[in-house]
């Protein structure tokens, strides 16, 4: 019997060990697929785009954000265009997608001297800028992340701000090493908000910013970091790339997208930057950020030895596609849309096509077909920032319930056989159904390096807190919202931005607004409180403040040298009663 009591003892403990460890491999199983939530989003594009709100109005209203070269970069134009230029080797076209004061800059923000600021290449600059907006957008101070396992993930190339610098007296400043490497586009992000995860620099060519943020899931869910910023930037500081590709027969006359149109004459070149915030669903529930969308799944790979170094591969395309899914646990008809590729040349949309038709088109109801849609016909092709301008437009598609229009499509491509599978070509805005599951869409993009990438994207989840109604009429308390800059003129263009905000978007909560100002905002130097009961009354106010004359309601001070709060009394209440401390 003591023989038995004893054996009995040890399968009660093997058997207590064997769940146990059933139990840390689900957890770790579950780690491993945990969605990604995009809990913030900033970019600037092409046609003045330069936030994620722009650009779903420019996609929803069907705009087109190409024009003529710009004028303020120094860029010799005259002789640049021939009709001829497969044989001069000039360019096809003077039309592009272009960023609105790409070099603008506010160094002193920044904490970088002018000097440095005039050799530092305008794409560092770009994803600085993008990069902090984006943290506040998420309601993290960017601040608050000094220290942290924050990573970076950035698409870029250090491009041709290299050989402009060198040519100029700001290239004998010692700035040149830092100002012009690729590496440091991430670096200088990590450097400056003092993140300690990883910080990687990716160079696929025009799928960077969508691996970059494949290599941001694949991090946060294997523990490497807290938080990730993910995206990419592309700015030409010189006109080379147009003869370059005319001379290759790849550029659209009209510097326009056709994506995969029966008119489509090659692709057109483009500019920006766009930046993602990405957590972990289960910690960005945790901590209340906003979760935009979730990444469900990702996938990368490589076309191997196919038909050609810079040719596309459908089989690779098909295989990333199928392996993506499978990952995800779903099936082709579990995705509503995919944001292609979609560069408007005769060689690769096709072979996009046919992948989308043996993988996505097959095994779906008919009324249900998969609808294609690109980006790029209304901003260009962007290069390192292709992917995440994919990206941001269909979060925003997911969270309108609308599957906006791709343009410049006279007919689909003949190239193609499209009764091959359920596949249809959106060129008109569609209401995204409801179908008893969340929304899904898929992003794609293709680098001329053989490298391709998929992300599959999911609606939010519904949050689980009641929505309470807003306060009104006698009930509605007098809030404080509260503005800081580095500088006087900053601080004024913050009230600017902000009242513009809220005219666009009336519905918004002034509580809401109040809350985020207090707690997800950086506070700086110069300050400001503007005092009210609602929106309308707020904004207002807010109008006072760029005018340089604070009105009824308005507070301004600067804080103390010594780091002390600064005390806002309302204007003509006595310094000695009850005053507004921040």
């Amino acid at each position: 019997m003591p023989d038995e009591d004893k054996f009995r003892d040890y399968l009660k403990r093997a058997v207590a060990e064997a769940r146990a460890l059933q139990r840390r491999l689900r957890e770790v199983e579950d780690k491993a697929r945990e969605p990604i939530a995009i809990v913030g989003m900033a970019c600037r594009y092409p046609g003045g785009v330069t936030t994620p709100e722009q650009l779903w109005t420019m996609v929803a209203e069907g705009a087109d954000g190409i024009a003529g070269f710009p004028e303020d970069r120094g860029w010799d134009l005259a002789g640049l265009y021939r009709a001829d230029a497969q044989e001069s080797g000039a360019s096809t076209t003077l039309e592009g997608g272009f960023l609105e004061g790409a070099g603008d800059f506010d160094a002193d923000f920044f904490g970088i001297s002018p000097r440095e600021a005039l050799a530092m290449d305008p794409q560092q600059r770009l994803l600085l800028e993008t990069s902090w907006e984006a943290l506040e957008r998420a309601r993290v101070d960017p601040r608050s992340l000094r220290g942290s396992t924050a990573g970076v993930f950035f698409g870029g190339t250090g491009g041709d701000f290299a050989g402009v610098l060198a040519a100029s007296p700001q290239g004998r400043d010692g700035y040149m090493l830092t100002g012009t490497s690729g590496s440091v586009l991430s670096g200088r992000v990590a450097y400056f908000l003092g993140l300690e995860g990883p910080a990687v620099t990716v160079d696929t060519a025009c799928s960077s910013s969508l691996v970059s943020a494949h290599l941001a899931v694949r991090a946060l869910r294997g523990g490497e970091c807290s938080l990730a910023l993910a995206g990419g930037v592309s700015v030409l500081a010189t006109p080379g790339a147009f003869p370059e590709f005319s001379v290759q027969g790849g550029l659209a006359a009209d510097g326009r997208c056709k994506a995969f149109a029966a008119s489509a004459d090659g692709t057109g070149w483009g500019e920006g930057v766009g930046v993602l915030v990405l957590e972990r669903l289960s910690d960005a529930l945790a901590a209340g950020h906003p979760v935009l969308a979730v990444i469900r799944e990702s996938g990368i790979n490589q076309d191997g030895a196919s038909n050609g170094l810079t040719a596309p591969s459908g089989p690779a395309q098909r295989r990333l596609i199928l392996s993506t899914l499978d990952r995800a646990g779903l099936a082709p008809a579990d995705v509503d849309l995919v944001e292609a590729h979609g560069t408007g040349t005769t060689l690769g949309d096709p072979i996009e096509a046919r992948a989308l038709l043996a993988t996505y088109g097959q095994d779906r109801p008919a009324d249900r077909p998969l609808w294609l849609g690109s980006v790029k016909s209304n901003i260009g092709h962007t290069q390192y920032a292709a992917g995440v301008s994919g990206v941001i437009k269909t979060v925003m598609a997911l969270r309108h319930g609308v599957m906006p229009q791709t343009l410049h499509v006279d007919e689909p491509t003949p190239h193609v056989d499209w009764a091959t599978g359920a596949v249809r070509l959106l060129t008109a805005n569609r209401p995204w159904p409801e179908t008893g599951r969340p929304r899904r869409a898929a992003v794609s993009s293709f680098g001329v390096s053989g490298t391709n990438a998929h992300v599959i994207l999911e609606q939010a989840p519904e949050p689980d807190e009641p929505v309470t109604e807003p306060a009104t009429g006698k009930d509605l308390p007098v809030l404080p919202w509260v503005l800081s800059g580095r500088t006087e003129a900053a601080l004024r263009a913050q009230a600017g931005r902000l009242a513009r905000h809220l005219r666009d978007h009336p519905d918004t909560a002034p509580a809401d607004v109040a809350l985020s100002l207090a707690t997800t905002r950086a506070a700086f130097e110069r300050r400001a409180v503007v005092l009210g009961p609602d929106t309308p009354t707020l904004t207002t106010a807010l109008d006072t403040l760029p005018t340089g004359t604070p009105g009824t309601g308005v507070i301004t001070a600067r804080a103390t040298q010594t780091g002390s709060p600064a005390v806002f009394v309302f204007p003509g209440q006595d310094r000695s009663g009850p005053g507004w401390v921040v």
